[in-house]
């Protein structure tokens, strides 16, 4: 399973779901956030998904969601979180509708119109057969809206102009168009049960159109010829067969700006009754979104300044304005009951929730401007810390999602971050030659580290015992000591020849290792004055370095593809692995040589460990993520961490169709001036932002293992991804015969023999059984059963208790078991830390969660209970009119009232 916590936001949809009544902005991979329990998910894997950035968004009524990027469109359950089915409508795709009802939906491209039919929870051929096609508008269609009834639709264009159109073949109307704008239209929006019309140009001007028919007033045409005996022969079968038939006819309906008299004669007819305007004179502040809510008549506009303003309609009464933001607000969305708004700036990747009655902040999240280069996370597993190009450094929340701290003090890129071991302290390196350590209890800036010498830091590292603080130069090829106590410099450690690339503690002893472009690993000995204490020679320049948790063995990145395995006791190389092949990266836009010769200088930049150590990762200028066996040293998967072609360097082989007579449309710019072509900055390597189309290349920054074992981290170009283990799918049974069988199990637990039960359960490996075994248990006999399990089965038994703490209500029911488990086999389980630490780990943040939760609510209700029998025992009381004259009167005052209050607690 696959959770994207942030990304570069710079979609225009933005789609509040009608159940959770919480915001999800879509980057190119959809996700969803639940309200409830806060918690985000994919809906699809990035196999399945487009290939491209999806700007297009729309969820149907029954939990199905409708992703579209360009002509591509995906239907996508977020029940069973699957793609259900591919559609090309042959065109990239401004905007889309559903109807009320569901069953139809609006598409619009070009200048365009097409009324599909909606798919149904039926299996069907086709999901998406197209019934009318609409023409009319002269420009590209920017916006749509329906009746409640689902009978008309409004298209708003580019070329000032509002058509309405009937969704069924209507006698009085059959399309109509509105002009009275001088700018593109952004918003229209029909009013409840009614025909009449809300339109708002982008010049920040608004027109309110009557209609003078009320929807009920609609006639079907009438048919003729041998569409008149088909529905006679249709009028004895039912109504939905009816719409089944229809629905396999296409027709085409052409609108035209200025019909003739004779067309217009009993058909329905348009007034204007007022026109509003947004700016003030002198202000060409331009309207770029709107959004509006039928039952309360709210109006919400968003500007290019970044101030939003809520109208009520039809009066045009201003509520109030308020600037949320230095960009332009990109799009806004109103959940169901209109007191939520949300708000999306692309710009800064900004999302806001405003909840407009109070006046506050439901939710402000912002990802990082530029791209993420660094991750870390807690000893706990609970939350992942980044650093990004952009100076900021951001703490996430892995179960909710989102970001609850941004730190701003660094000024310019950070490059490295990492957490001490009690979890409480953040250490950041940056580009702006400083060290700084952030305090997670009250979220502020308790050092600053920095050296004699201005210079650029390009990793940070933190012994185990977290007083020790050292950071790489980049350009004085020094490595820096701290003392996280005082925050004095103690060393300053000189060997290497280039920029340091990476450092890394071991995890069991004072060693810190340190990799350079000088074709070296040095360890350096803590407790002997920081000496080398060995030199590892490689053939190519070290690129990454980290220990394996038990901190028996080293491994390196180097230029040439490849990882190194060294003994750092013996300082002797067991193994290597050649990752060239497995990279396979792709061909940029202006690259002038193939994928294949351009692979030659691509690598890994970043490894890292998983928590057994029997695993590595290890990621770099790819979209690839490959995981190798250590001991076999072979290839054990390879995740594809997107298939966005919006990115650059997605293709191995560029596509035909951009090779003309003349090259490459991409090394062409067609606004360059008058050669037309593009030349960039010299000596720019990340990407010339100076270029008008400017694409950012797909790779891997940093990669990092959860210390509970269960999932993995990465910050790409796409942002930060989230790959944990889901074993919900999976039949993956343990020491299985064919004795063993879920009524088995079943029997054995009628017949009281609860242990024998348990084992069958496990063996079996089925979540719903095995948890229907432990919870047969009665709580009495639980120590009888825990002490009688064998050692093999005590490590699956907290396995499947610390996962089934996220989700279960008996939480002392599981906890007794966690107890007496621990008790009975502690001392055994003791012999094979190394590994159960992340089973524990696991445990520990799963109780821990449980903990703050309840705690909270406890003392809470405690705080409740105490304020209500105060009150109670002062009522009848009377209370002095007049204060206190002298202080010896208000301090019996105030001693009378704290012994109240401790005797309603006594109480």
């Amino acid at each position: 399973m696959e959770i994207q916590l942030s990304a570069p936001w710079e979609t225009e949809s933005l789609c509040l779901t009608l159940k959770t009544t919480n915001p999800t902005p879509y980057p190119w991979r959809p996700g969803t956030t639940s309200s409830v329990w806060g918690s985000p998910r994919t809906a699809a894997s990035p196999s399945s998904s487009m290939k491209g950035s999806v700007p297009v968004l729309e969820l149907l009524p029954d939990d199905q969601l409708f992703p579209f990027a360009g002509g591509d469109a995906l239907l996508v359950s977020l029940v069973c979180r699957s793609v259900l089915h591919h559609f090309h409508f042959k065109g990239s795709v401004h905007s889309v509708s559903f109807s009320p009802n569901g069953r139809k939906f609006v598409v619009t491209k070009g200048n365009i119109a097409q009324l599909y039919h909606a798919p149904g929870k039926k299996r069907e051929f086709n999901a998406f057969v197209l019934d009318k096609t609409y023409f009319g508008p002269y420009d590209e269609t920017t916006c749509i809206d329906w009746t409640d009834d689902s009978r008309c639709f409004v298209v708003g264009s580019r070329d000032m102009s509002t058509w309405v159109f009937g969704a069924e073949r209507w006698d009085n109307l059959i399309y109509y168009a509105l002009g009275g704008h001088k700018d593109a239209i952004v918003g229209c929006f029909f009013e409840a049960n009614s025909l009449d019309l809300y339109t708002l140009s982008q010049d920040g001007a608004l027109c309110v159109w009557q209609c003078d028919t009320p929807p009920e007033g609609l006639r079907l045409k009438a048919p003729k010829g041998w569409r008149a005996d088909m529905l006679q022969r249709e009028e004895e079968q039912e109504e939905e067969e009816e719409e089944e038939e229809e629905s396999a006819k296409e027709t085409t309906i052409r609108g035209k700006a200025a019909p003739a008299e004779e067309e217009k004669q009993g058909k329905v007819q348009y007034s204007r009754l007022a026109k509003y305007f947004f700016n003030k004179e002198g202000d060409f502040n331009n309207l770029t979104a709107a959004a509006y809510h039928k039952k309360t008549h709210l109006l919400v506009t968003g500007f290019a300044s970044g101030i939003f303003h809520l109208h009520e309609l039809p009066d045009f009464n201003l509520i109030h304005s308020l600037s949320i933001s230095d960009q332009r607000i990109a799009s806004v969305a109103i959940n169901s009951s209109g007191d939520w708004i949300a708000f999306g700036c692309s710009g800064l990747g900004q999302l806001l929730v405003w909840e407009w009655q109070s006046e506050s902040y439901v939710l402000k999240q912002q990802g990082h401007f530029n791209s993420m280069v660094a991750l870390a996370y807690s000893p706990d597993g609970q939350y992942i810390v980044t650093g990004g190009d952009d100076g900021k450094v951001k703490l996430w929340n892995t179960l909710s999602g989102f970001c609850f701290i941004t730190f701003t003090e660094h000024s310019s890129g950070v490059t490295g971050v990492a957490f001490t071991t009690s979890g409480h302290v953040i250490v950041t390196s940056s580009m702006d030659g400083t060290v700084r350590a952030f305090d997670l209890h009250r979220y502020r800036n308790f050092r600053t580290f920095t050296s004699p010498r201005p210079t650029q830091f390009s990793c940070v590292a933190v012994d185990c015992s977290g007083e020790i603080v050292s950071a790489g130069a980049q350009d004085s090829f020094e490595i820096f000591i701290w003392s996280m106590q005082t925050g004095r410099l103690l060393e300053v450690l000189s060997g290497h020849e280039a920029p340091i690339s990476g450092l890394c503690f071991n995890p069991m002893k004072s060693i810190l290792a340190s990799s350079s472009w000088d074709k070296t690993v040095r360890l350096w000995d803590m407790f002997d004055s920081w000496r080398a204490k060995e030199t590892l020679a490689l053939t190519s320049d070290a690129l990454a370095v980290t220990f394996r948790p038990d901190g028996a063995e080293l491994a390196v990145a180097t230029l040439n593809s490849q990882i190194l395995f060294w003994d750092p006791e013996n300082a002797v190389q067991t193994g290597s692995i050649e990752g060239r092949h497995d990279l396979k990266a792709g061909r940029k836009e202006l690259d002038k040589i193939t994928a294949k010769h351009s692979a030659k200088g691509k690598s890994f930049t970043t490894l890292c460990y998983s928590a057994d150590g029997q695993n590595i990762l290890a990621g770099g200028m790819s979209k690839f993520v490959c995981i190798y066996h250590v001991k076999e040293q072979i290839l054990v998967k390879k995740f594809e961490i997107s298939c966005n072609l919006s990115l650059d360097a997605m293709e191995e082989f560029l596509n035909r169709r951009k090779m003309t007579e003349f090259g490459n449309l991409a090394l062409i710019d067609q606004d360059a001036g008058e050669d037309g072509v593009a030349v960039p900055l010299p000596g720019v390597k990340k990407g010339d932002m100076s270029s008008r189309h400017f694409k950012p290349e797909i790779r891997v920054t940093s990669l990092r293992f959860s210390p509970t074992g269960r999932c993995w981290a990465a910050t790409t170009t796409e942002g930060l991804l989230i790959y944990s283990l889901d074993a919900r799918v999976a039949f993956d049974p343990f020491e299985l015969d064919t004795s063993i069988t879920p009524s088995r199990v079943r029997t054995a637990l009628c017949q009281k023999e609860f242990t024998r039960a348990v084992l069958m359960a496990f063996r079996l490996n089925e979540q719903k059984l095995v948890q229907e075994a432990l919870e047969a248990v009665p709580s009495s006999e639980i120590e009888v059963v825990s002490s009688s399990l064998p050692e093999l089965y005590v490590e699956k038994v907290l396995e499947f208790l610390a996962s089934s703490f996220e989700g279960t209500r008996h939480l002392e029911f599981y906890l007794i078991w966690t107890q007496k488990l621990l008790m009975q086999h502690g001392q055994k389980l003791k012999s094979r830390a190394g590994r159960l630490l992340p089973v524990v780990q696991f445990l520990q943040k799963s109780i821990q969660r449980h903990l703050d939760d309840v705690s909270k609510l406890c003392n809470w209700n405690r705080y409740n209970i105490r304020y209500a029998l105060a009150i109670s025992k002062q009522r009848g009381m009377k209370r002095p009119l007049e204060p206190p004259d002298s202080e010896e009167d208000a301090c019996v005052s105030e001693d009378d009232s704290l012994h109240l209050l401790g005797a309603g607690v006594l109480a």
